[in-house]
């Protein structure tokens, strides 16, 4: 095989012979998306995917290569080794005839890029909603499609400010608070559109759980270098609902030193959980200090106005998708809206399922209707109705008091905060208006009923326990 000099044939042997000398995962993960090319003097180089990978070849790789390339090579030439970005598109190393597609080099079990496929296939991408795409995010979660209100207005400024790559004193920049309230929409946002102003720059995408199962495959593969090299040569990394690895030592560790090599290359890291990096109690405490280097970024749980605005956001959504036709009247929106104290996404379930059976009568509904339609829909059977005195009866009991205490003149924190949350469940799970709560609770002024809603609405971000104390009397209550 000596005396050859088709550099296609000189690189599949000695890649042969080198995968056989470092082992599978080496070779998967630094030599096979590797492929040899000529420089613009005419010299032979070894053009691999990223900078961290070429660091890796020129140690442990290069002098071996260059010895098994020059005992094969007839015109004894050498190889040099540079990233992607250091060469642009150089010239292949072999020319095809025309209408010849470029091969691929099987190199034992393994499909490599031959040294003489396209020189564009290094080019920079330019599709870049393409590229983000394969990343599994999704389309409509753009800023055109993000409602802005009260409780996320800081938030939605600095993923734009992130998103638009400019100079900033934050990183990581964490989004922290309850569960479908717009994180991930900010997170696919900020993706779609730092990929658009930047077409050539790598954005990756993932959730937590991803990463954890994709690093985990990576180990049993043993290609866990690969896995390191996709995350790290990434120009923006977001990974989302960063609280799933907690309790995970191994995955916590490489989560870090991910972090730490971005970090040091100036590279930016958007993360997001439902709470802030200091609650995550089951996170290593290096991790989550890493976690609160940066800027940590509230998205508060959504008040009535904003929910009427993303029902409505949504309708003209599917409005224009032709389901349905006409607008949805305010006083349907209100009690959709009151009805579905969840999350932003349990709303959305409810608009869509509003718009299924409304269809083009959706503009001539009537709460009534609306409410029997719903019933039926979400419930699976007429819907049973939520009185206050049922939610002063089983707040009473979730906190072991009695139902005379909260309707008492006694104010201490003990009683006064489970009156707030009895209260902010009266306004979401019944028509009432704050008067008429307010006489339920003990004669009480309508302004201690906003008071103590807004007071629960403000906490939850904040507070994980009245949090997880609402969603379990939610539960209760719809039980």
């Amino acid at each position: 095989m000596t005396g050859m000099t088709d550099p296609d044939r000189i690189w599949t042997e000695a890649a042969g012979r080198l995968k056989t000398e470092i082992g599978d995962g080496p070779f998967s993960s630094y030599i096979a998306p590797s492929a040899v090319r000529l420089d613009a003097s005419g010299n032979l180089i070894l053009v691999t995917p990223t900078a961290y990978a070429r660091d890796w070849v020129r140690k442990n790789a290069l002098r071996r290569m260059n010895e098994l390339w020059l005992g094969l090579d007839g015109l004894s030439r050498r190889l040099d080794v540079r990233c992607r970005a250091e060469v642009g598109s150089p010239a292949p190393a072999t020319a095809f005839p025309a209408g010849e597609a470029p091969r691929l080099a099987s190199v034992g079990g393994v499909v490599a890029p031959a040294m003489a496929s396209a020189a564009s296939s290094f080019a920079p991408s330019t599709d870049g909603a393409r590229a983000v795409r394969a990343a599994g995010l999704q389309e409509r979660l753009t800023f055109d499609s993000f409602v802005e209100g009260q409780g996320n207005a800081f938030a939605l400024a600095i993923a734009r400010q992130v998103a638009s790559w400019a100079d900033g004193h934050f990183n990581p920049v964490f989004f922290c608070g309850p569960y479908g309230y717009g994180k991930t929409h900010l997170l696919n946002a900020i993706a779609w559109e730092a990929q658009r102003l930047r077409p050539d720059a790598k954005v990756v995408y993932l959730t937590a759980e991803r990463f954890l199962s994709t690093f985990v495959r990576a180990m049993q593969d043993r290609s866990t270098a690969a896995f390191k090299d996709s995350l790290r040569s990434a120009d923006m990394l977001l990974l989302d609902d960063v609280q799933f690895v907690g309790g995970k030592t191994s995955t916590q560790e490489e989560l870090l030193s991910t972090l730490t090599a971005l970090i040091e290359d100036g590279k930016r890291i958007v993360l997001s959980a439902d709470r802030a990096p200091t609650a995550l109690t089951d996170v290593e405490p290096r991790l989550r200090s890493h976690l609160s280097a940066g800027l940590t970024c509230p998205v508060e749980a959504a008040d009535r106005n904003l929910k009427i605005a993303v029902a409505q956001s949504r309708l003209h959504a599917l409005a224009r998708l032709g389901v349905v036709t006409g607008e949805a009247r305010t006083d349907v929106l209100e009690h959709l809206v009151d009805r579905t104290p969840g999350s932003m996404r349990e709303l959305e379930g409810a608009v869509n399922t509003l718009a299924a059976v409304a269809g083009a009568r959706l503009s001539t509904l009537g709460v009534d209707e609306a409410q029997s339609l719903l019933g039926v829909a979400l419930r699976g059977g007429p819907e049973r109705r939520i009185t206050v005195d049922e939610i002063q009866k089983t707040v009473a009991d979730h906190f072991n008091l009695k139902q005379a205490d909260l309707l008492s003149e006694r104010r201490t924190r003990a009683i006064a905060r489970p009156r707030q949350i009895a209260m902010y469940l009266c306004k979401q799970h019944t028509t009432r208006s704050y008067p008429d709560i307010g006489r339920r609770f003990g004669g009480r002024d309508h302004t201690t009923v906003l008071h103590g809603v807004r007071k629960i609405e403000e906490l939850m971000p904040k507070e994980e326990q009245i949090a997880r104390d609402v969603e379990a009397l939610t539960r209760k209550l719809r039980g």
